[in-house]
């Protein structure tokens, strides 16, 4: 795979949202990790784990529909056998979505029995939902209330101080914003992370990116990358260059133009064109 620049992040208001996600986490009872379903563990923040502690967590492996079927299947079980609740969903198509609920209400059903004990009825379960930005954390929130209260954009951190949204009477969500961790130790997480988007491409090095990106769908989905780009099946690795001519992307003189191609890469790996990949096994 060809290698990518040193990629280093530092987002200030990381934080300040780290603090109030600290604080906020007493008035709840229950923590939803929204995951990027293409790169699970590279799109969980460890800095959450260490946050949220021993509270009950239910994982989301979202944009399943981008995802290899049966890694994300592997995926739910690792995380399963690891005492999580799992699912598998695409908060844009809604596919998985409604199981949100009765998976919450089994996650604390410890808590319910409680209460009921008690004689407390009608105590709405409140649940965090975290996760870095552009795993689909307020498209999940927009589709699960139907109400569209959260703005949903297709670049990294744009939902900005938390938020309730009351799902129903038994039920309430807290969003929060998107955190990523302030330093990346390991360069092959944060390459993933700029695959996918989840960190702006005016960091990177966007060619270098796509080139490595290509090594890494020809080795693991070579037949996606031949029906995309109408290759010969004999062909070698293809780079950035061919792309740029089979699609005619030129600029003067006839020469490639090599960050369009790079573009295009990226954009149809993101929006799931050139098929259900993933980038990581458990």
């Amino acid at each position: 795979m060809a290698q990518v620049s040193n990629i280093q992040w530092f987002p200030g208001h990381m934080t300040k949202t780290k603090r109030q996600i600290e604080a906020d986490l007493k008035l709840v009872d229950a923590v939803a990790e929204i995951v990027d379903s293409r790169i699970p563990e590279s799109s969980r923040n460890p800095v959450i784990s260490d946050i949220t502690g021993s509270k009950p967590r239910i994982i989301l492996l979202n944009k399943c529909d981008y995802a290899d079927e049966k890694v994300t299947a592997e995926w739910q079980k690792y995380y399963t056998a690891q005492g999580y609740k799992a699912m598998i969903c695409d908060c844009r198509s809604g596919k998985g979505v409604k199981a949100f609920t009765p998976n919450v209400k089994n996650l604390l059903s410890d808590l319910l029995a409680k209460r009921k004990a008690k004689g407390i009825v009608g105590q709405s379960l409140r649940v965090m939902v975290v996760g870095i930005p552009n795993v689909g954390k307020s498209s999940f929130i927009n589709r699960i209330s139907k109400a569209g209260k959260t703005k949903v954009e297709d670049r990294p951190g744009v939902t900005r101080g938390a938020q309730w949204v009351s799902l129903d009477k038994e039920l309430e969500l807290l969003d929060t914003p998107g955190i990523l961790w302030p330093k990346f130790d390991d360069q092959q997480v944060a390459i993933k992370l700029g695959y996918t988007g989840a960190i702006k491409d005016d960091v990177m090095d966007v060619c270098e990116l796509a080139d490595s990106l290509l090594g890494y769908l020809w080795e693991n989905y070579k037949g996606n990358v031949i029906t995309r780009y109408k290759l010969d099946e004999n062909t070698e690795k293809p780079d950035l260059e061919m792309i740029a001519r089979k699609r005619g992307m030129l600029i003067s003189g006839g020469e490639p133009d090599i960050e369009r191609a790079a573009a295009a890469v990226l954009d149809e790996f993101r929006s799931g064109k050139l098929g259900r990949i993933s980038l990581e096994r458990p």
